[in-house]
């Protein structure tokens, strides 16, 4: 991270267009495309983006990022599919649902083209989709050492915020968070939506009717902002337990302030920049890394809060 963060400043004027990353020094018949399951509300893959830019720039290709606008998954089948079609030299992509995904991505790779499998799915489903490697923080065990970690700090009951609950792997978060906590996860998961003022109202609704809830755990901004907002408005911010996945700028103040014990880090900087800079190796050079890379997780306390808040939502 060291040597990346020395040139962030050097790409500043790269990382200003948000969608399609087109670099000066771009080598001929060098193009990547990077596919989301995003929807365009959810400000946490503007870091993927800034990745993406970094990596183009530094390595000398064109890298493009699509994705639903909605998050809808069936539209996200079509992307992958439309984007196997343009004829890049590799596709970076997100697996969160592999029944509706891994058909795409299997005849892309049947098609000739590489892929890596980036930030949701598995190893063992990179793999058997014929994806080159997977970079990325696999959710249950992120869960479950947040549940464990939990646990250790006296947290026997949770709200857990999920505001994706169409992704599989975003439940699989909140049902390692109760694995490691030893409990069931029952009812203790909301489908909040992805409206903040829903969510807000969601998650007053939910500790209003159960009092006793220890702890919160939320997946990222998208629901940690309007969470820390119900807090406010209940008089429980810095009373209640509270954990998410993922940083953002008010999620980082609520880390500085005690209002949030801790946030995991699965790094989406490198989940984004990293397969970048594999795929390009490799076709130039023919070298691969031999493993995955697990990018996540980490968690971010109060402790040591001053690179992460300075490039928080931004490259952290």
């Amino acid at each position: 991270m060291t040597s990346i963060t020395k040139k962030l400043a050097l790409a500043a004027a790269v990382v200003a267009a948000p969608f399609a990353v087109a670099t000066s020094a771009v080598a001929e018949g060098e193009k990547y495309v990077l596919v989301s399951h995003a929807p365009d509300s959810d400000s946490w893959w503007n870091t993927i983006k800034n990745g993406i830019a970094l990596a183009g720039d530094q390595m000398g290709v064109e890298v493009e990022y699509r994705n639903p606008p909605t998050g809808d998954l069936a539209d996200m089948a079509r992307i992958i599919e439309q984007a196997a079609a343009s004829g890049p030299n590799g596709i970076i992509t997100t697996l969160s649902d592999y029944d509706v995904l891994s058909g795409p991505i299997k005849a892309a790779v049947d098609s000739g083209v590489d892929v890596i499998i980036m930030n949701s799915g598995t190893p063992d489903q990179a793999r058997e989709v014929g994806a080159l490697m997977y970079v990325g923080q696999p959710e249950y065990d992120a869960g479950y050492a947040a549940g464990v970690r939990a646990k250790g700090d006296g947290v026997g009951s949770f709200l857990c915020v999920n505001h994706y609950i169409s992704s599989p792997s975003s439940t699989e978060r909140c049902q390692g968070f109760a694995d490691g906590l030893g409990v069931d996860l029952g009812d203790q998961m909301i489908d909040s939506g992805q409206d903040p003022a829903e969510i807000k109202n969601r998650v007053l609704a939910y500790l209003n009717a159960n009092p006793e809830t220890d702890a919160i755990l939320t997946l990222g901004p998208t629901s940690a902002d309007p969470t820390l907002l119900a807090l406010d408005e209940n008089g429980m911010a810095g009373d209640i337990y509270f954990g998410t996945f993922d940083l953002g700028e008010e999620i980082v103040k609520g880390i500085k302030a005690g209002v949030i014990n801790w946030g995991i880090d699965q790094q989406p900087f490198l989940q984004a920049y990293l397969p970048v800079v594999v795929l390009t190796n490799y076709h130039r050079y023919g070298v691969l890394p031999g493993n995955n890379i697990n990018s996540g997780p980490g968690f971010v306390t109060a402790d040591g809060l001053e690179k992460v808040e300075e490039f928080a939502g931004e490259y952290r």
